[in-house]
């Protein structure tokens, strides 16, 4: 992650923090406006277009900000990323935002894959030990893969923790083949 973009996701996390935002609706806003703006996008071009003109470009931004009733906040930290010609990495500075207010939040964020999709308490359970685990709030996303055959694959950061059958198998060999 470039240097910069932590360095304006920050920034916004400590507006959102300073001045008591609620930070879910926030993200919300934020994410909704990383699908009005898609990389490619004509709204996106507009914003970065030097033709034109910076006045026509925060009016354009005050309409959609009117329209959607985007939070002050919001709609001055995309005017900020305009104004300094960084609306274009958008994506990337919403991305290192959400982690930074996580963190500073008390969050982590965990991936799950499982063979088969798990019941609500199961789900609910695999959210506590994670929590035990990292002393943290887990904010889990859930993915599914039959090749496991069973249990699951939990990924915290750059830690992973295979209690698939799968992983099971493959240590059971490599302990056979070693002996």
């Amino acid at each position: 992650m470039a240097s910069v973009e932590i360095r304006y996701a920050r920034a916004f996390a400590d507006v959102v923090t300073s001045l008591k935002l609620d930070a879910g609706q926030v993200r919300q806003q934020l994410r909704w406006l990383l699908e009005m703006t898609p990389e490619s996008g004509e709204l996106a071009n507009v914003w970065r277009s030097p033709s034109v003109p910076h006045p026509e470009k925060l009016k354009l931004l005050d309409a959609i900000a009117e329209r959607a009733e985007l939070q002050v906040a919001v709609r001055n930290f995309a005017a900020v990323l305009i104004d300094h010609g960084r609306i274009h990495q958008l994506p990337r500075i919403v991305r290192q935002f959400e982690l930074e207010l996580d963190q500073r939040l008390g969050f982590i964020e965990a991936d799950v894959t499982s063979a088969r999709a798990l019941s609500e308490p199961e789900k609910a359970g695999m959210e506590k030990e994670i929590g035990v685990l990292t002393g943290r709030k887990a904010r889990v996303s859930y993915h599914l893969d039959p090749q496991l055959l069973g249990g699951a694959i939990t990924r915290i950061g750059s830690t992973i923790y295979d209690g698939s059958v799968r992983g099971q198998l493959r240590r059971i060999r490599e302990q056979l083949s070693a002996d």
